[in-house]
């Protein structure tokens, strides 16, 4: 797998891993608090069996009494992505990663294929317009239930998808990993 670069503009430590260089642009930013790389084999698949172009984005290390904002978390994902050169992208994430890029998605729309959201969190972040939306979900989730993506995909029926990936908890991007990332790839090689 490929290793992680730290990206540091005004001094905000961001780790990345940017890996492929095919067609389909896939920006997928991490769950907060989980110490694994819950993304790291669902990203090299993509990239390596897929063709897919990955960046998988972390989150900052917080300082003490520091504690970034969704705007904060967005700017950081947008400067990992100018860093990289990627004018547009799918982007998405898991749990928290996912409300990141919507929140991106809102803010930056014209830089935005689709969304691709794995574990929706209950959260008031709204889909950007227009957009075509994947919902990704483990059956026995318990931290993002499957009853979030389904009230998001509500909210958008006509261009919201949902998958759910039968008997996985909310660590279904790394019990799970071939069948979240064929379930991602079949949804975005069609873009």
């Amino acid at each position: 797998m490929t290793d992680t670069q730290i990206f540091e503009p005004d001094g905000r430590a961001i780790p990345f891993v940017d890996e492929g260089d095919g067609p389909v642009k896939l920006v997928l930013i991490q769950e907060r608090d989980l110490a694994a790389d819950v993304l790291g084999v669902v990203g090299h698949y993509l990239a390596e069996e897929a063709g897919f172009h990955v960046v998988r984005i972390g989150h900052r290390a917080e300082a003490k009494g520091e504690h970034p904002s969704l705007d904060d978390r967005v700017e950081d994902a947008l400067a990992v992505i100018d860093r990289i050169g990627l004018g547009d992208t799918w982007i998405g994430g898991h749990g928290f990663g996912g409300t990141v890029a919507r929140a991106f998605a809102v803010a930056h729309p014209d830089r935005v294929n689709g969304l691709a959201l794995l574990g929706v969190e209950e959260d008031g972040t709204p889909l950007a317009p227009v957009i075509p939306v994947l919902i990704i979900q483990g059956s026995a989730d318990t931290t993002t239930p499957p009853a979030n993506g389904e009230a998001l995909q509500a909210t958008a029926p006509e261009r919201a998808s949902v998958k759910s990936i039968d008997g996985a908890d909310h660590l279904f991007p790394m019990t799970h990993p071939i069948e979240t990332a064929v379930n991602l790839e079949e949804y975005l090689d069609w873009d």
